[in-house]
């Protein structure tokens, strides 16, 4: 078998390419980046957004049902009203829903067939650490949670990305060691890019690349602390996680879970509840 260096350095020489241009997004994400383009305008009004949206149903749906869910209507005061849900839930929940949306079509599309039990461990894994993440932040009070939950989101896509993109490299056929080698070795600084250019800030970037590196804080208090404790919260298991973490760093995290869970077995509903609207 070749060397990772050797092995690898096609895709991530295109990757580069791709990444210091014209990103070769694939179509499922055209939703996230018009609802990029309309947000990036400071000045963005409520019916500027809806007319964004309203022309993609998946979105629509979503926003719905996080709208008149518990956790954003505590009241129980339905809305069907498009413009509502944009009022009540906000710009960035938006930016989210839309990235969720493209992220759950990337994960049907033909290119991940042949890694679809990897796809789906890391997309069901991203919608817990999204959940937990809102729940963490808002028991901590120190980050927006709407954020912290996008965070979570997407912290994982330069997984589907480097999946999506293996699909047109033989060399990754049939190869599940070369893909988890890939995925383990690159997906945090590739994310980073992908975010970057899709318009996030850089505390979520930062948080994204980072997001493996041990945090040695007794309460979190950044994005990318939130982030790294809604990780260990959720649980290992996936594929490339495994193969990057010694035995200190395992026990390391299974102290700091013990830190917050009580708060996870109280928060259940509402992850379960969070978990079931974004990924419908």
């Amino acid at each position: 078998m070749a060397s990772g260096s050797t092995l690898h350095f096609h895709i991530l020489e295109d990757i580069a390419r791709d990444l210091s241009g014209d990103v070769n997004f694939p179509t499922c994400l055209d939703a996230a980046l018009l609802v990029r383009n309309a947000l990036k305008d400071p000045l963005a009004s409520t019916d500027q957004v809806v007319q964004v949206i309203s022309v993609e149903p998946l979105i629509c749906s979503k926003l719905l049902r996080l709208a008149n869910s518990v956790s954003y209507n505590p009241a129980g005061e339905p809305t069907s009203s498009l413009k509502n849900v944009v009022r009540r839930l906000g710009f960035d929940i938006v930016r989210t829903t839309s990235l969720a949306v493209a992220m759950d079509q990337m994960l049907k599309s033909k290119n991940l067939a042949a890694y679809d039990q990897i796809a789906r461990q890391t997309w069901e894994h991203s919608l817990r650490v999204a959940a937990i993440a809102r729940v963490l932040a808002v028991h901590l009070g120190r980050i927006q949670p709407e954020t912290a939950m996008l965070t979570g989101l997407v912290h994982n896509i330069g997984i589907f990305y480097l999946l999506f993109r293996a699909a047109e490299y033989p060399e990754y056929r049939n190869n599940e060691p070369a893909m988890i080698e890939l995925l383990a070795g690159w997906h945090e600084g590739i994310g980073e890019s992908l975010l970057h250019i899709l318009g996030l800030p850089a505390a979520i970037t930062d948080a994204v690349r980072d997001q493996s590196h041990l945090s040695p804080v007794e309460t979190p208090s950044t994005i990318s602390d939130v982030l790294y404790f809604a990780i260990a919260l959720a649980g290992n298991g996936l594929p490339w996680q495994s193969s990057t973490q010694d035995a200190e760093e395992v026990a390391r995290r299974e102290a700091d879970c013990m830190r917050y869970a009580d708060l996870l077995k109280t928060a259940e509903d509402d992850i379960i509840e969070l978990r079931a609207a974004l990924s419908a």
